[in-house]
């Protein structure tokens, strides 16, 4: 049986995963579709997609709601801060999934917030089997659970050969963020 709506992982340590759901999110503006991207992690930073994703309104829009990177950099947050804040992400994205305003809802890290034990494999599988037949689910973050990518359509790695941060050299803006 073939299905309108799929659910598409992008995981694994290399750069992209983001970026490839930002791509469909353009490709798919350009079809006049409906998209709503959560943003499980990085909501405390400023990132170019920040600016730019108004530029894509009204058929885009980006809920970010993370206090930024777990427990790394310059995160003072209590783990139980972020863990709260992970759930209304679950909550925001099951109202944005279920509300049939969108064709496309991306996850955004929520790989990550289910490896950090943020939130549960559960809560994200429930997430998966709950959505609208025509929606499609896209899911990025590293660490996809086994449970995730068997219950996805498509899943795609990105795996890293070689990085700039090897030589020294740090994020560079438009391009790591």
């Amino acid at each position: 049986m073939v299905k309108d709506g799929l659910t598409i992982v992008y995981t694994g340590k290399g750069k992209g995963k983001t970026t490839a759901a930002l791509g469909i999110a353009l490709r798919a503006v350009g079809y006049e579709k409906k998209i709503c991207m959560i943003q499980f992690i990085k909501g405390s930073w400023h990132y170019g997609e920040m600016d730019s994703s108004k530029r894509l309104e009204p058929e885009f829009e980006m809920v970010a709601i993370g206090k930024g990177f777990v427990g790394i950099i310059d995160d003072k947050s209590p783990k139980e801060d972020h863990e709260r804040i992970a759930r209304e992400a679950i909550r925001i994205s099951n109202e944005k999934i279920q509300s049939g305003n969108y064709d496309i809802v991306i996850l955004d890290e929520i790989n990550y917030a289910v490896n950090l034990d943020l939130i549960s494999v559960n809560d994200v599988l429930s997430l998966i089997k709950s959505k609208p037949e025509k929606i499609d689910l896209v899911l990025t973050g590293n660490y996809a659970k086994p449970q995730i990518i068997d219950a996805a359509d498509l899943v795609t790695e990105m795996r890293e050969i070689k990085h700039p941060f090897q030589r020294g050299i740090k994020a560079k803006e438009g391009i790591d963020f």
